[in-house]
């Protein structure tokens, strides 16, 4: 595992849990989060992540870094013939994410991008209501993704505030705001549900005064001809994770809560994940069943770059909000 940020925690706890692979070693500038994977039982732990990659009882690596690092990483991660789960989104632009995904095929690596909403029971749920027919023929769609963000890292997800690393804010960095941090996973979601989108348009929105959105809206058109209404914000509290499909024949809608403090803070001491967070443990559960069994994982690197090339289209029809 390279990077043991917050996701990269998650997934730290997720990984030593896993039945069908070991995590040998983990790869981190921090020396408290090397400590920590130490406490955790992992002994091989480095600040250098080229050496971590050089190892050959690695097969395959987590890539849990900040977006500017991830095509850095997964270049090197590739050519050194190691199969790549690499956090969301694929890069900070298309030209990026190109030349990864040209790269692992060039080189014949597994690459699984980590969008965990594909694996929520509720969502997969919608998907299956509209493999069914049982909605009819789907209109609209309203997705939602708002929440604090950076501006309180993770206190609507049961954690106690903490400073924000300075890369969430520089646009050269992250490529993005709002719509790339949150929108990413919306858009892949609904790109699963209906297929491709042929043009959005976008509102953003500076209610923070940024270089980036930290709000936008956008309408998304698909070539199956229905219609999505895209809402993500870090200006809100009240985490809300929701999708609402309206069909001919009837509506259907599902969201998603974290745990609250009290909650979030007894799984922790029990050593128990929530139900939030599982949906990130099946995830890795798909990408190593994949590496077993060669076997191409999703979502892959190439759907991961149309959601990269629908953000540019985004950003490249945008209004502002006074």
């Amino acid at each position: 595992m390279i990077g043991l940020g917050y996701v990269g925690k998650t997934h730290l706890r997720h990984s030593i849990n896993l039945t069908d692979a070991r995590l040998v070693a983990v790869s981190d500038i921090s020396k408290k989060a090397l400590a920590n994977a130490r406490r955790m039982g992992i002994r091989d732990t480095l600040f250098d992540y080229q050496q971590l990659l050089k190892k050959p009882n690695i097969d395959a690596v987590i890539i849990a870094l900040p977006t500017h690092l991830h095509r850095s990483c997964a270049l090197y991660a590739v050519e050194a013939g190691k199969d790549i789960f690499l956090e969301k989104p694929l890069a900070r632009n298309p030209v990026e994410g190109r030349e990864i995904v040209s790269s692992a095929e060039k080189h014949g690596r597994k690459l699984m991008v980590g969008y965990h909403l594909r694996f929520v029971p509720s969502f997969c749920g919608l998907k299956e209501q509209l493999l069914t027919g049982s909605l009819g023929e789907v209109q609209t769609a309203i997705a939602t993704f708002v929440g604090t963000g950076p501006m309180i890292m993770h206190r609507a997800e049961g954690h106690a505030p903490r400073p924000v690393p300075s890369w969430w804010f520089n646009k050269e960095l992250t490529g993005g705001g709002a719509i790339m941090d949150l929108g990413c996973h919306l858009i892949n979601l609904l790109r699963w549900y209906f297929g491709e989108i042929v043009d959005i348009r976008s509102y953003l929105g500076h209610r923070f005064n940024l270089d980036i959105e930290d709000h936008a809206t956008c309408v998304a058109k698909f070539a199956s001809g229905q219609i999505a209404v895209i809402n993500v914000g870090w200006f809100s509290l009240d985490h809300q994770l929701r999708v609402e499909l309206l069909g001919t024949v009837r509506n259907a809608s599902t969201e998603i809560k974290p745990p609250n403090k009290i909650m979030h803070a007894i799984q922790l001491l029990t050593g128990r994940s929530s139900k939030f967070y599982l949906p990130h443990f099946w995830e890795l559960e798909h990408f190593v069943r994949c590496v077993k069994n060669d076997v191409t994982p999703t979502p892959s690197g190439t759907d991961a770059l149309k959601d990269l090339e629908v953000i540019s289209k985004a950003y490249a029809n945008h209004m502002q909000l006074e």
